[in-house]
């Protein structure tokens, strides 16, 4: 008998087809919110879960007795409550590697966004208000050969850091909780404190996974530290930044610029004072978004899924549950 898996979100045809291939399955396959008696029928059955984002506790886990396995179509895990997972014995699968170029790509955008001031300046020539004479009211900074502080040189800050460095002849430092001896090989890369990265860097890009240590790691104390024209970047979580002590180093010209593509709370709220300021560019949590890239995330999570149920190790599972029997 094939195991049941349940799939809470539409997936492209072939994701779909894959699973068929191999289990039993539904799929909720509209863009509103599965009713709660919808998904309290479909996990009492389901051996597997393919999510991206769906909190996984130890409330959804009483509801799926039978569960062996969640995969989510995504790098982050946070919504997955380990302990409870682990307790029930239950598997947890990501995606990583599949959008780390793309990620990156974004998180240069941001960069030279903020640095040329390239919306602020769409927006002012569309509004009519491009003069002749404007002379230094249009400038920005220079991004080649400047300094760049990465905190969190995982895969996607070492594509950063690459890109950096070739592209653009950047001075790379970071930190991170492990040294990376081959990126200081390869691209010059400088292990520092966060201390001595915030003080000397132009670019300051913030890539570490939401934990209980980087929750709010960055606040009045870090901005503080920051050169005064130091842009940051943010595409991690928002969770990793306390937004009103960001905001107030903005308004006091503490730092030059902020680049974000996540927020605390999401979608971010209209009255957020980092919405009206026109040295922050804020974008909706768009990091992997190409078709490309959410199609390849949303395969591997099916494959990883599949694999888990069937009994067979997924190439993907979460450090965190790999003692779950498997990996």
């Amino acid at each position: 008998m094939k195991p049941y898996v349940f799939i809470d979100r539409p997936v492209p045809a072939q994701v779909e087809q894959h699973i068929a291939e191999h289990c039993e399955y539904s799929v909720w396959d509209r863009r509103e919110s599965i009713p709660a008696d919808v998904l309290r029928e479909k996990l009492a059955k389901a051996d597997g879960l393919l999510t991206a984002g769906r909190k996984i506790d130890s409330r959804l886990l009483e509801l799926a007795p039978n569960l062996k396995a969640v995969s989510t179509i995504s790098v982050g895990y946070n919504h997955f409550d380990v302990a409870a997972m682990k307790a029930r014995g239950v598997l947890g699968t990501n995606t990583p590697d599949v959008l780390t170029d793309t990620v990156a790509d974004l998180v240069f955008g941001l960069i030279l966004s903020t640095a040329r001031r390239i919306p602020e300046l769409d927006r002012y020539v569309k509004d009519g208000l491009w003069k002749r004479d404007d002379g230094e009211n249009l400038f920005g900074v220079d991004v080649h050969h400047a300094s760049l502080g990465i905190v969190g040189m995982g895969r996607i800050g070492e594509a950063v850091a690459r890109r950096g460095k070739f592209g653009f002849s950047m001075s790379v430092g970071y930190c991170n909780r492990t040294r990376r001896e081959a990126a200081e090989r390869e691209l010059g890369a400088v292990y520092m404190s966060m201390e001595e990265l915030l003080r000397s860097s132009d670019f300051v890009v913030l890539m570490t996974p939401l934990t209980p240590e980087t929750t709010r790691m960055f606040g009045r104390e870090q901005f503080a530290m920051m050169k005064r024209g130091a842009i940051f970047i943010n595409a991690s979580r928002g969770q990793t930044v306390d937004e009103a002590a960001l905001a107030s180093a903005l308004q006091e010209g503490t730092i030059y610029a902020a680049g974000l593509d996540v927020f605390e709370r999401e979608p971010v709220a209209a009255d957020n004072p980092l919405l009206g300021m026109p040295n922050v560019v804020t974008l909706p949590h768009i990091g992997s978004a190409t078709a490309r890239t959410r199609f390849d995330m949303a395969m591997l999570a099916a494959r990883n899924l599949v694999l888990a149920v069937s009994g067979q190790t997924p190439p993907n599972l979460v450090p965190e549950l790999r003692a779950n029997g498997q990996g």
